[in-house]
């Protein structure tokens, strides 16, 4: 059976799987070098060669290990992307296009830089790329992300106090919904509610299902229920607690567990 193995070009960047035939000893935290779709590229090893009895899809081979001049020729272009990326705004400028440029990244040996950027509309940017080529002497590929993505390439601080989460763990972005934080009964007020992407925070998502499951075994807000303080109307649910606060009929409220309470029929 075929051994692959799995590699992350970036930080919370998608796992790719290769072939690791002749690779089989590879470990994890090693450096690789493959060809993708967009050219050769350098990779960290992110999970060993493990066996499969049919790959889901065609899987390119690794090429070969990365040597020690691979990963000094990478740290030498990352220092020239601020250049780089100073270039590029300068040249957006003189094209006098709208776009905001995000980042620009070289691969390791420097054949080519992708520079990401912002727009509200479609750019035609072609005269664009044969500038910054010819300025840049190597392939420029731009391409346009979303808000989210943005976030994610530029990192910073959440609501929090942490890095974001799609900056260092967070390989790829899951649908969130307005319905997560009533859920669990947040502030719908959007300041409360946005990340600095402007989007819905991710973390909605991460315990919807809990609150999901766990509010299952509570009533609803306004039903009549008994409790052994006598009969009442749910007024609010404090899932993390696991209480609920009833407003008895003599118009005080108390807390009680939910095994202390039933719903009236």
């Amino acid at each position: 059976m075929p051994k692959v193995v799995g590699v992350r070009f970036k930080r919370a960047g998608k796992i790719y799987h290769f072939d690791a035939t002749g690779f089989e000893d590879l470990k994890v935290d090693e450096y690789v070098v493959v060809d993708t779709a967009r050219g050769r590229a350098l990779g960290r090893v992110v999970s060993p060669p493990q066996e499969v009895s049919e790959p889901s899809e065609h899987l390119k081979p690794i090429e070969r290990r990365a040597t020690p001049l691979d990963l000094s020729e990478r740290e030498r272009y990352r220092l020239q992307e601020r250049e780089a990326l100073e270039r590029c705004g300068e040249k957006v400028a003189q094209h006098g296009l709208e776009m905001k440029i995000i980042k620009a990244e070289y691969n390791f040996d420097g054949s080519r830089l992708v520079v990401f950027f912002t727009a509200e509309k479609r750019v035609d940017f072609r005269e664009l790329i044969r500038d910054l080529a010819q300025a840049l002497k190597t392939r420029v590929e731009l391409r346009q992300v979303g808000v989210r993505d943005e976030a994610k390439l530029l990192g910073g601080l959440g609501r929090c106090g942490r890095v974001l989460c799609c900056a260092t763990h967070l390989c790829e972005f899951s649908p969130v919904s307005i319905k997560m934080a009533r859920l669990q009964d947040v502030s719908l007020s959007p300041a409360e509610i946005s990340g600095v992407c402007g989007r819905l925070l991710c973390c909605l998502a991460y315990e919807s299902e809990t609150y999901r499951s766990l509010k299952e075994r509570f009533p609803k807000v306004g039903v009549m229920v008994e409790t052994p303080y006598g009969a009442g109307k749910v007024k609010s649910v404090n899932v993390l607690k696991e209480t609920v606060e009833v407003e008895l009929r003599s118009e005080v409220t108390v807390e009680v567990s939910a095994e202390e309470l039933r719903e009236r029929v």
